[in-house]
Parts: C-alpha cells; sequence; structure tokens
C-alpha cells in the first residue's frame, strides 16, 4: 500500500493529465472548426466576386463604358475595404498582448517585397482581363479563363512541388482543347459593332490574362512559404492590402496616360442607364471584385493555390448561364463543345485529387497501425 500522500499526488497528476488532455483536444477542435469558417467565408466571398465581378463589368461596357484602364483600376481600388478587419485585428491584438507597444502591421521586409512584386503582376493581370472582357462576351471569356485550373497545377508543380498527376494532365489537355474550340468558332461569337480583328486581340488577351493567373497563384503560395514568419490570416489580409494598393497604383498611372479622368464625368452623362446607376455600377464592381480577391488569396491561405483555382473553374458553369440569362448572349454549339471539355477536364481534377487524398490516408492508416504494433527484443 502507498501512503496516503503518495496516492494523493498519483491521484492529483492523473487528474491533471487528463485536463491537460482534454483542454488540447478541445483547444484542437475549436482550431479545427475556425479553420473550416474561413474556409467557407473565403469560399463564398470568392463565388460573389467570381460571378459578380464579369458580370458588373460586362454590364459597364454593354451599356456605354469603354475605359480599360479605367475597369482595370476598379478591380482593386476596393482595397480600403480591408482597413476595417485589419483595424478590428490590431485592437484584438492590443487587448490581448497587454504590452505598451503592439504592432501596428504584421509585415516583414521579405512578405512586403513579394506582395509590391505580386501587387505588379495583378494590375497587368487586371489590364489584359479588362482588354478582353471589352470584346468578348462574358460567357465566351469565363470559359478560356477556366483553362488556368491546368496551368496553375503546372506552375504548382514547379513553385510549390505540387504533384502532377495523369488526370492533371487530362484536364490541362482538355482544357486547353475548350479553348481552341472557341477560337475556331470566333466568328459567330462577335458582339455587335465589333470587328474580327478587334474580337482576335480580346480573345488572346484574356487567354494571357488566364496565364498569368495561373501563375500568380502559386506565387502567393509560395510567398508564404518563403516569408521567414508565421503566416496568419491578418497577414494574409495585410499582403492583400499592399498587392491591391500597388495594382491599383499601377492601373492609375495607365488612366493617367490613357486620359481616362478628362472623360469619365461626359462618360457618366452618355451611360445607357443613366448617369447616377454609372456610379452605382462603378462602386458595385469595386466592391464584388475586392470580395473575389479576398476569398482568392484566403483560400491560398486555408488550403492552397490550387483549390484556389479549383474554386474558379467550379464557378464556370454559373458564370456562363448568368451571362446567357442577363445579356442575352449566343450559346452556340462551339461554346456547348468549350463548356462540356472545361467540365470534363475539371471533373478529371478532381477525381485525380479525391484518388490521392485517398491514397495518402490509406498510407498514413497503415504507418500508424505499424507505429504501434509491440516492439520485442529477440535474443538468439
Amino acid at each position: 500500500m502507498f501512503p496516503p500522500e503518495v496516492h494523493n499526488c498519483f491521484f492529483d497528476a492523473t487528474t491533471n493529465s487528463k485536463q491537460a488532455h482534454h483542454w488540447l483536444r478541445k483547444k484542437k477542435q475549436m482550431v479545427m472548426k475556425m479553420k473550416s469558417v474561413r474556409l467557407i467565408v473565403n469560399s463564398i466571398f470568392l463565388a460573389i466576386g467570381d460571378c459578380g465581378g464579369p458580370l458588373m463589368m460586362r454590364l459597364y461596357f454593354h451599356n456605354g463604358g469603354a475605359r480599360i484602364w479605367f475597369s482595370s483600376f476598379l478591380q482593386t481600388v476596393g482595397c480600403p475595404l480591408i482597413l476595417f478587419p485589419l483595424l478590428f485585428s490590431f485592437l484584438r491584438r492590443r487587448r490581448l498582448e497587454e504590452q505598451e507597444k503592439t504592432s501596428l502591421f504584421l509585415m516583414k521586409p521579405p512578405l512586403f517585397i513579394a506582395s509590391v512584386v505580386v501587387g505588379l503582376l495583378v494590375g497587368f493581370d487586371n489590364y489584359l482581363y479588362s482588354y478582353g472582357l471589352a470584346y468578348i462576351p462574358v460567357s465566351t471569356e469565363s470559359l478560356i479563363i477556366s483553362a488556368q485550373l491546368g496551368f496553375t497545377a503546372l506552375f504548382a508543380f514547379f513553385m510549390v512541388k505540387q504533384k502532377i498527376t495523369p488526370f492533371t494532365i487530362n484536364a490541362i489537355v482538355l482544357l486547353t482543347v475548350g479553348a481552341v474550340v472557341l477560337a475556331i468558332n470566333s466568328d459567330s461569337d462577335k458582339l455587335a459593332n465589333e470587328t474580327h480583328k478587334e474580337y482576335v486581340v480580346g480573345f488572346l488577351m484574356t487567354v494571357g490574362a488566364a496565364l498569368l493567373y495561373a501563375f500568380i497563384l502559386p506565387l502567393v503560395e509560395l510567398s508564404y512559404k518563403k516569408s521567414c514568419q508565421r503566416v496568419t490570416y491578418t497577414l494574409v489580409l495585410e499582403f492583400q492590402m499592399v498587392l491591391c494598393f500597388v495594382a491599383t497604383c499601377f492601373c492609375l498611372v495607365g488612366m493617367l496616360v490613357a486620359g481616362d479622368f478628362k472623360v469619365i464625368a461626359r462618360e457618366a452623362r452618355d451611360f445607357k442607364l443613366g448617369e447616377s446607376l454609372y456610379y452605382v455600377v462603378v462602386v458595385f464592381t469595386a466592391v464584388i471584385w475586392q470580395a473575389f480577391f479576398v476569398g482568392a488569396i484566403g483560400l491560398i491561405f486555408c488550403v492552397s493555390s490550387l483549390v484556389s483555382g479549383i474554386m474558379v473553374s467550379a464557378l464556370l458553369p454559373v458564370t456562363v448561364v448568368l451571362a446567357v440569362i442577363c445579356f442575352q448572349e449566343k450559346f452556340q454549339a462551339g461554346k456547348g463543345v468549350a463548356l462540356a471539355l472545361s467540365l470534363w477536364g475539371s471533373v478529371s481534377y478532381f477525381y485525380g485529387q479525391f484518388k490521392s487524398e485517398e491514397k495518402n490516408k490509406a498510407q498514413k492508416t497503415q504507418e500508424t497501425q505499424l507505429s504501434q504494433l509491440p516492439v520485442t527484443n529477440y535474443v538468439a
């Protein structure tokens, strides 16, 4: 028999161990729950921006808007909205840390430089995207952008060591063929009062925008990995704030060179829906595109750049259907074939990812079972 004091000490240690285990399990559950909430919220933001952004821009061009640099500028000018969650995060850190001096910004120089570089690329990508959407229908533009999924996987393979499977290669081929089918059927898809040359240039600009965006997504993920600091969601918002500010400045320079500021007031007066609705369209375009960037960058943080690209492609049918309904765009056989190929490519990629995850889970389960086997020492 143990003395009472030894028995009590053992009982207290056991109780404390159980409490600590329970606390750790509860904390892990809270972290997982928070991660799930972030994933859902960012997916919703991405869906709103990915479907609403192109439609708002087409509404601008469809009703008399013609300033490409200005529409590029609108895609990131809503970045001051990010200051609200950043201010909330700062006040929360200040309360929890209980220090006299709390850092206003968490970003260190390496990540700041990366955000500036990515911002310049985003500004240029916005211009390519706006140029394309000025001359091709939203449904066509969405089908072309779907090709970015395959190329995102390709760039991610080289930049962040993402695995390439036969399903991924199949998706790349199908999505590329879909874009080629659209190019072949371009003559029947031109907008009113548009030349063949304008359509071809717009088509090529959109292809360039898809390729550049496919490069930007893994570049952001690589920036997180090479940041030399712990990446939190607050840091992700700071990264996006700098990124969008730089992209806005890039487009602002383009506006100054193109003389957009001189004609915006006249363009508003001549807008088919009316001057007041012109500014409503402008404001909503900026807000909706900002939701897209919050969702896209947030999903890269929560999961990966590929998942962000997958979400963009998964929303493709919704955007195409909305474009046909809202703007009575033509939906010829060529678009149907391209849509089928795009969906086939996306499903192929999803299935490949599903099989890969199943294989990884099976390997982890086997490793866990092997590690739990009893180890015996055998002496001959």
